[in-house]
């Protein structure tokens, strides 16, 4: 598989006109394999609210909701990042989560400017990313997360696309009193034990 057979498929599967419930909603993209550590968080959170990954774009999994991923260098494979952007809305993609690291972390940016309107949320997988990513002009929005909360990217994914699906407002507010039970239960433990019963508990 050579980088222009990714992008041939990318274009056919842009002109395929598939049925959007088939389709991957969540695209997840990222400029090496060695950000994969960071950006697990969102496919953690994605599954966790029902997602399922989708790897063949012609197979689609039961699940209804589902992303899919790929490793694209803004500066190694250009022509990936300007298919994937350009392609995104065709393929039936409603937002992505685009992690990169480094000083030079542009796919965030250059995908968010090429994928417009579609939503692109940036993660910096390191904290010297940030800037980059964060760094577009006026007219050309991204909307990013703090370095390495890829979790909480895929949150916000998730929330825009609750605005369309109600079942998916729902798993959001169960996950959401999922962590409020957590710190609920944690709270009356340090209130009840004491700080030494609590660290023997959880320890």
């Amino acid at each position: 598989m050579t980088i222009d057979d990714i992008i041939d498929d990318l274009h056919a599967q842009a002109a395929s006109d598939r049925d959007p419930a088939t389709t991957p909603e969540v695209g997840i993209i990222m400029g090496s394999d060695s950000d994969l550590d960071v950006m697990a968080g969102a496919y953690d959170a994605l599954r966790e609210l029902g997602f399922a990954e989708q790897t063949d774009y012609a197979d689609p999994p039961e699940a209804r909701f589902t992303f899919e991923s790929y490793v694209v260098s803004a500066h190694r494979t250009p022509d990936l990042m300007y298919a994937y952007g350009e392609t995104a809305a065709d393929r039936g993609l409603d937002v992505i989560i685009a992690g990169a690291g480094g000083k030079s972390a542009d796919l965030p940016n250059m995908t968010a400017s090429i994928a417009y309107p579609l939503p692109v949320i940036g993660v910096p997988v390191q904290e010297k990313s940030v800037d980059s990513v964060i760094g577009m002009p006026t007219g050309a929005p991204i909307v990013a997360v703090d370095a390495g909360k890829s979790y909480n990217a895929a949150l916000s994914a998730v929330q825009i696309l609750a605005r369309e699906h109600d079942e998916l407002v729902d798993r959001l507010d169960a996950e959401h009193d999922d962590l409020r039970a957590g710190v609920a239960d944690v709270s009356r433990d340090l209130h009840d034990l004491g700080i030494d019963g609590f660290r023997e508990r959880h320890d």
